[in-house]
C-alpha cells in the first residue's frame, strides 16, 4: 500500500471554513492560508466478504407475493403465500337500514354478492401459467406489534390462526384474465386483479347461517355500527382478514399492491341504486408474506467461494468485513473525510426471458444490526446504515457506497473503549462481527420530498453475483480512502 500526502482543500473543508465568515471579502486569502496547513492523504485496502444464508426475515411490508416459481439459476421451487387484513375509514356508515332494497323472502336484509381482488401491479414468470389458491378467513387477527409473527417463516396455518372451521375457497386462475376481453384489459381503467368471488353459504364463529359472506359483513353493522368504527374494530368483531395460500400450479408470481373486499347490494333513495362497501388492505393494516424456500439449493448457493451472492425473497446476502484496523493505522488522529466502497456485479451466465431481476437498492448496515434494523423500523441516517443503487449504466454495473467513513470511525471507537475497559474484548463472542457489515436488497418509500420514511426487506424475485468471496478469481474489493489532517 502507498500513501501519498499533498495539499489540497477538500470539499467538505472548503465549505466548512467559508462558513465560518459572515463576509466574502478575504476569501482568497483565507483559503490559501488554510491549504497550507491541511495536508490530504488516499489509501486503498482489500475487503473480504463472504455469503450468508439470509435465513427468516421481517416481511411486513406494502406488497403481497402469490404464486410459485422455480428458480432458473438454481432450479429451488420458490412458493409466497401471504395473508392480509382489511381495513375501513373511521366511522364507516352502510345507508339506512329501511334504505336497503335487497332483501330476501323473509324481507331480510341480503348482500348480492361479495367478492376479493387481489391487484397486482407487476409479476414474475407466465401470465398464463394455470395457478390455484385458497382463500381461508384467519380464526384470529394477528396483532400488531408482536413483530416475532411477522417473519417470512410464519405459518399461520401452524400456528393456528387457519383452521378447517373457518370458510376457505378455492380459485383456478392465470394472472392473464381470459374472461375479460382484450378490449376491456388494454383500457386505461383495467387494473389487472385475482377474483375470488365469496357467494356460497356462510357460516360465522357463533353458528348463525349467511347466504353469502356480504350478507355477513352487512348484517354485522346493523347488529352495532361500533364494529365497523375503525379498522381496530372492524379486524377483532367481523373480519379477522385471509390467508391466500398456493395449492397447486407453477410458473407465476403476484405482486399484490392492494387487496379488496368488495361487498354489493341495492339501495332505495329516490330510486334503486346498486352500492358498494370496500374495505382495503393497505401498509395501514397488517399485511405479511410467508416465503418457502429450498435450504439446501441456498446452502449450495452460500458454499460458492468464486463470488458472493444476492438473492431474494429471504434467500441470500452478503457479508463484508471492513478494514478497520488497516485504515486506522497511522491514521488514529486524522480525520477520514471519505471511505469509499465499490460492488461490482457479474451478470449472469444464463440470461433468459425468466432471468430474475437484478436487486435495485442495497441497504448497508452493522452485521449486529440484521434484525433489529427492520424491527425497529429504522430509517437510513449515513451514519450506521447507508443506501446503494444499481448502476444501470452496463458499462460499470455496480453498487456503489459513496462515504461509509462514519461507520469506519464508529467501528473503531468501539472496539478502543472496549478494549480499554476489558484487554479480552475482541475474543468475547458477542462482539465478534465488531468490523463486519451485511448488504442486503431493500425497498424503499420516499416521502413528495424525497426523503426515505421506510425501508423493508425487498420480498421480490431478484437474484445476482457479486465480485468477492475467499476464492475470489477477480481484482478484489476495495475500500478507498481519504484522509485529511491540520499540520503542527
Amino acid at each position: 500500500m502507498k500513501i501519498k500526502f499533498f495539499a489540497i482543500v477538500a470539499t467538505a473543508a472548503v465549505l466548512s471554513f467559508a462558513a465560518c465568515d459572515d463576509t466574502t471579502d478575504t476569501i482568497g486569502t483565507s483559503l490559501t492560508d488554510t491549504s497550507d496547513l491541511l495536508d490530504v492523504a488516499t489509501a486503498s485496502f482489500n475487503v473480504s466478504s463472504k455469503s450468508i444464508a439470509a435465513g427468516s426475515v421481517l416481511s411486513r411490508n406494502t406488497m403481497g407475493y402469490l404464486g410459485e416459481i422455480r428458480d432458473p439459476e438454481t432450479g429451488n421451487y420458490i412458493a409466497s403465500n401471504f395473508m392480509t387484513q382489511f381495513g375501513t375509514l373511521e366511522d364507516y356508515t352502510f345507508p339506512e337500514r329501511d334504505s336497503i332494497a335487497s332483501l330476501d323472502v323473509n324481507k331480510d336484509i341480503i348482500a348480492d354478492s361479495c367478492h376479493i381482488r387481489l391487484f397486482y401491479t407487476d409479476f414474475y414468470g407466465d401470465s398464463l401459467a394455470t395457478m390455484n389458491l385458497t382463500a381461508h378467513e384467519m380464526a384470529k387477527p394477528m396483532e400488531d406489534g408482536v413483530k416475532l409473527r411477522y417473519y417470512s417463516d410464519f405459518n399461520p396455518k401452524a400456528e393456528g390462526y387457519v383452521t378447517d372451521e373457518r370458510m376457505k375457497v378455492n380459485k383456478t386462475y392465470t394472472l392473464s384474465d381470459l374472461s375479460v376481453s382484450d378490449e376491456e384489459r388494454e383500457g386505461d381503467s383495467y387494473s389487472p386483479n385475482i377474483r375470488i368471488d365469496l357467494n356460497k353459504e356462510y357460516t360465522d364463529n357463533q353458528g348463525n347461517k349467511y347466504n353469502n359472506y356480504g350478507t355477513y359483513i352487512m348484517k354485522k353493522y346493523y347488529e352495532n355500527p361500533d364494529n365497523f368504527r375503525n379498522s381496530y374494530n372492524f379486524i377483532h368483531n367481523v373480519c379477522p382478514g385471509f390467508y391466500f395460500e398456493i395449492n397447486d400450479g407453477l410458473g407465476s408470481m403476484a405482486y399484490i399492491s392492494v387487496s379488496q373486499l368488495n361487498v354489493y347490494f341495492r339501495y332505495k333513495s329516490d330510486s334503486t341504486y346498486v352500492g358498494s362497501a370496500t374495505f382495503s388492505g393497505t401498509e395501514e393494516v397488517l399485511q405479511t408474506t410467508n416465503i418457502v424456500n429450498d435450504d439446501e439449493a441456498i446452502n449450495a448457493l452460500v458454499a460458492d467461494e468464486s463470488c458472493t451472492y444476492l438473492k431474494t425473497p429471504a434467500g441470500i446476502f452478503t457479508e463484508l468485513t471492513l478494514p478497520v484496523d488497516e485504515v486506522k493505522a497511522g491514521h488514529e488522529n486524522d480525520t477520514i473525510n471519505t471511505a469509499k466502497l465499490t460492488l461490482t456485479r457479474i451478470n449472469n451466465v444464463n440470461e433468459g426471458e425468466y432471468s430474475l431481476d437484478i436487486p435495485q437498492t442495497l441497504l448497508m448496515i452493522p452485521r449486529d444490526s440484521l434484525y433489529s434494523f427492520f424491527e425497529n423500523e429504522d430509517i437510513v441516517d449515513y451514519q450506521k446504515s447507508f443506501l446503494a443503487s444499481y448502476d444501470t449504466d452496463t458499462r460499470l454495473n455496480n453498487y456503489v457506497f459513496n462515504n461509509i467513513s462514519n461507520l469506519v470511525t464508529y467501528m473503531y471507537n468501539i472496539k478502543e473503549a472496549g478494549l480499554a475497559a476489558n484487554p479480552n474484548w475482541l475474543n468475547e463472542p458477542e462482539n465478534e462481527n465488531w468490523n463486519k457489515v451485511v448488504v442486503i436488497p431493500v425497498t424503499v418509500t420516499t416521502n413528495s420530498s424525497g426523503q426515505v420514511v421506510k425501508v423493508v426487506h425487498d420480498m421480490s424475485l431478484t437474484s445476482t453475483r457479486l465480485v468477492g468471496g475467499s476464492k475470489n478469481p477477480n481484482a478484489p474489493i476495495k475500500l478507498d480512502v481519504v484522509y485529511s489532517k491540520f499540520r503542527h
